[in-house]
């Protein structure tokens, strides 16, 4: 139960079945209470989670979002030292989702983007040439799913209309770029820094400690934001949060990209600018006296 990108190309062994089809596909399936693999799925998870299921999970719930993050997902490399992405964090002691009741899914109007795609892939991919990301579908067919025997067809486009994904794919959109932005970046762009993952990790998943970030006094001293703009951010409804999430991309767009939308306070940028010119020439000076250190015959133990 996922959703696909960019490189995740289905193995000889996979469910995901081989062939790409656009939301014409026709399709058979149905999941309903009563056939017998009910909650087979939901029994052993492998669940990766939007910032926009975050952002949905931790409402439905009650919870900020660190302690939702605590209690109920676990972050994972996409990449070898790269940014993280989140999974949702099995009961403990198996692999079966936190949330499954009998009677089904205890959060089911809340529940994950993968979840409502089940078993349909999502596979979206962007080329190093282009800015915007094109999008395909997959069949996942796995053993133990009983559905696709259920005698029902509709299009893929009528699933997630039914599914209600046209909501969860426009909130996660701006999240699906910066990933497969910076995946198919590759070497162009390098390994990101710790303080970069860690921002990345901050705007994404911890809306809440992003929210106290933005309206901070060192971002609001740098960035420009317009007042009205700002506070519309800073609530606490759910369409707040939806605004606060999609500036957190934009934000991640210019600071990790150079995607530059969020103006800045002129004196402060020149002024951050400066530090950081300093702080480089510094940083190289230690480097050269090391170097020297490090080359002079005297400290290899030669005679003058």
């Amino acid at each position: 139960m996922d959703t696909y990108m960019a490189k995740d190309l289905p193995f000889p062994e996979s469910p995901v079945v081989p062939e790409m089809v656009d939301g014409s596909k026709t399709i058979q399936f149905q999941c309903r209470k009563g056939i017998a693999c009910w909650n087979a799925c939901c029994s052993n998870i492998d669940i990766s989670l939007t910032p926009y299921d975050i952002l949905r999970l931790k409402r439905r719930l009650g919870l900020a979002s660190a302690a939702f993050l605590q209690q109920y997902a676990v972050p994972y490399e996409m990449e070898k030292d790269g940014i993280a992405g989140i999974k949702m964090k099995p009961v403990e002691g198996g692999s079966a989702c936190q949330f499954m009741k009998p009677e089904g899914c205890g959060v089911y109007e809340d529940r994950p983007t993968a979840c409502r795609y089940y078993p349909v892939a999502l596979l979206s991919m962007r080329r190093q040439d282009e800015y915007t990301d094109t999008h395909s579908y997959a069949l996942v067919k796995e053993a133990h799913c009983l559905g696709h025997n259920e005698p029902r067809s509709l299009t893929i486009d009528e699933y997630r209309a039914e599914q209600g994904l046209k909501e969860y794919d426009e909130q996660g959109r701006g999240w699906r770029q910066l990933v497969l932005k910076k995946m198919s970046s590759g070497p162009t762009v390098g390994k990101p820094s710790v303080k970069s993952r860690q921002l990345f990790f901050m705007t994404c998943y911890d809306i809440d400690t992003f929210r106290a970030f933005v309206d901070s006094g060192p971002f609001k001293e740098l960035y420009d934001v317009p007042e009205a703009e700002r506070q519309a951010m800073l609530g606490d409804s759910l369409e707040s949060e939806e605004a606060l999430m999609q500036f957190g991309f934009r934000f991640l767009r210019q600071v990790l990209f150079g995607e530059e939308s969020i103006p800045l306070h002129q004196e402060a940028a020149d002024k951050r600018r400066e530090q950081a010119r300093t702080k480089a020439q510094q940083a190289e000076r230690e480097a050269a006296e090391r170097l020297a250190r490090e080359e002079d015959p005297r400290d290899e133990g030669f005679d003058d």
